[in-house]
């Protein structure tokens, strides 16, 4: 349990990650963003005005593609120097400079889209025949031009894109310097508290008393931001709904779903299924917690607590990679050079400091190894955060060794398919090594609770919220604190029923997450677990031809759509067979561990 707030100065450099593999120093971050500006101005010098054939398409987007790579070592500096201290004046004062750059970079790049679509289809059909490594991405600005607006327009938009980003740097802002946690108090012992101690500790906390008085804290804290939080939020739903409007799209969804390259109905049906039919099987394991923790009546603030806490072992850093290297080892030599690669190289900042952005993430600059941020706290289940996120870094290693730049990305709908199979080999791993009941029931209780209730409850339930926002916002409402209260509200009742109390503060949860500024991604983290959960079946029982299958998928970056992403593992997302035989198989988890915890009470009884 960490017991007090560091300041980033305080904290041992080598639980830091090492940005210098991106920017030396000070004097080459200036020196490159200068050469920057020139560059971008001579590329728009040169290409504006002058697109006018097959060749020239094929020139310019090479030029750009080149442009744009040597901006992200910079762009991802100065966003990863903020998001592990947002409290830092002086990277707070680079990331506000840096925008304004990249509002002059993609100004000065806008007009390539717009004169390329100028072309006619035969002239463009040319250029995929010049090189078809471009296919993809024309025939996605293809699909673009009944919503390209006057070249004009979209300069100007361009230009204003820092402005129209802003709800998001306001949202951290207000949640990670504003936002201020004072210590709570329970049997006169005081509890430090903070973003992350609260999502990393005290939700985990056993001991019931401790545990809600910190969300009861927390949430009163909350409660004291909501309306600057709604401003913000109701702020980025209506730009979005604006932008929408001018490109002629019939709704924001439709807006927001087509750089995803998927229909609704795949949307709508990760949502309504998983409302339908996980939440039994889900309101079983709130049960199953409930008795095996005493508890009288089941709230929102219970729902996170390990069922076996005085099992849970704490893991350190080094032997978290040792984890890694043993679970993860089946996906071949090359990833595990890169787990190595990734603690010895300080790709990854463990530390635990004030300022410092809550949960984990993966950022994968093009040209440059992975950054991994998480918050260590030696709590076992973190193993699964660690697996998860060299998830991410495992897929872009793969796919930009064999893609261009423009060619690497896959769609948001995808992404979080390698990295949740990760949590899926960990748990593989470790069930396989064990015969024990009590480690077997841990390892299917952190599968659950980790892996199964983040992915397929925590970010659904914020996606079946976030999809009444945008029915309010595409009838022309706007949202404020109390509406966006009551929508959270209602989804969680919907999906809890009456088996767990929905405790005050529950509702303020959809101040908690920042993927809202993100576009429709809350809902793909149950797509992609559902895309890994079926290739993690075929692993177990095919078990190297299944593995290469899925190397070639993580390989195949973003030139293909992830319905065909998907069938290139053999999982078929196009109907509702997968997402079903997923649901089933956390139904079983859970009967498993109902029948385990019947066998350990009576071994010891």
């Amino acid at each position: 349990m960490v017991e007090n707030i560091l300041k980033r100065n305080e904290v041992p450099v080598e639980e830091t990650w090492d940005l210098t593999h991106l920017v030396s120093n000070e004097e080459a971050y200036e020196e490159g963003v200068k050469k920057l500006i020139k560059d971008t101005n001579e590329f728009n010098a040169k290409h504006k005005g002058n697109i006018n054939n097959a060749q020239q398409v094929i020139e310019v987007i090479r030029d750009c593609e080149a442009l744009v790579t040597s901006l992200i070592p910079y762009a991802t500096y100065v966003s990863l120097q903020l998001e592990e201290d947002q409290t830092n004046n002086e990277a707070q004062i680079r990331a506000s400079k840096f925008s304004t750059v990249s509002s002059q970079f993609a100004s000065l790049v806008s007009f390539i889209d717009g004169e390329i679509l100028e072309l006619s289809s035969e002239e463009l059909e040319k250029a995929i025949e010049i090189e078809p490594t471009y296919a993809h991405y024309l025939n996605r600005l293809i699909a673009k031009k009944a919503h390209q607006l006057h070249p004009e327009v979209e300069k100007t938009l361009a230009a204003l894109s820092s402005t129209l980003d802003a709800p998001y740097g306001l949202y951290n802002t207000t949640k990670l310097v504003d936002m201020k946690f004072d210590h709570f108090t329970v049997g006169g012992k005081s509890y430090p508290l903070s973003y992350n101690l609260f999502e990393g500790d005290w939700e985990l906390e056993s001991d019931t008393e401790v545990r809600r008085e910190a969300f009861k804290a927390f949430s009163t804290k909350l409660s004291d931001y909501q309306h600057t939080t709604a401003k913000t939020y109701n702020t980025h739903v209506q730009t979005e709904k604006t932008l929408s409007d001018l490109r002629g799209y019939d709704s924001v969804t439709d807006y927001l779903l087509f750089d995803q390259e998927v229909e609704q109905d795949l949307y709508h049906r990760q949502i309504d299924l998983i409302m339908k039919e996980l939440a039994p099987h889900m309101r079983r394991y709130a049960k199953l917690l409930q008795k095996e923790h005493g508890i009288g009546k089941m709230t929102f603030a219970d729902l996170k607590i390990p069922l076996d806490p005085s099992y849970e072992p704490s893991v350190t850093i080094e032997e978290s990679r040792d984890y890694m290297k043993k679970a993860l080892g089946v996906m071949g030599e090359d990833y595990l050079a890169m787990i190595d690669d990734a603690f010895d190289e300080r790709w990854i900042d463990f530390a635990n400091n004030e300022g410092k952005s809550t949960g984990a993430f993966c950022s994968s600059p093009y040209g440059f190894h992975s950054y991994i941020l998480i918050s260590w706290t030696e709590r076992m289940n973190e193993v699964f955060v660690l697996a998860h996120e060299l998830g991410h870094a495992g897929h872009f290693r793969n796919a930009q060794k064999h893609q261009t730049l423009f060619n690497s990305d896959s769609s948001t709908y995808f992404v979080e398919a390698p990295s949740t199979l990760n949590e899926m080999l960990m748990a593989n791993y470790l069930l396989k090594n064990s015969e024990d009941p009590r480690f077997k029931r841990w390892v299917i209780s952190s599968i659950i609770a980790r892996t199964y209730y983040h992915n397929f409850v925590t970010h659904l339930l914020e996606a079946a919220y976030q999809r009444k926002v945008y029915e309010l916002i595409d009838a022309g409402e706007s949202v404020n604190a109390a509406i966006l209260s009551n929508i959270t509200r209602s989804v969680l009742e919907e999906f809890w029923g009456g088996d767990v109390e929905i405790n005050d503060g529950a509702e303020l949860t959809w101040m908690r997450q920042p993927h809202y500024y993100m576009g429709l991604y809350p809902y793909t983290y149950s797509a992609g677990l559902t895309i890994s959960t079926q290739v993690s079946k075929r692993i177990l029982e095919e078990g190297q031809p299944a593995v290469e299958d899925w190397l070639k998928v993580l390989q195949a970056g973003g030139t293909k759509s992830p319905v065909e992403l998907a069938k290139m593992a053999n999982v078929d997302i196009t109907t509702d067979k997968p997402l079903q035989e997923t649901i089933a198989f956390i139904g079983s988890l859970i009967d498993q561990l109902e029948e385990l915890t019947v066998e350990i009470h009576q071994t010891t009884n």
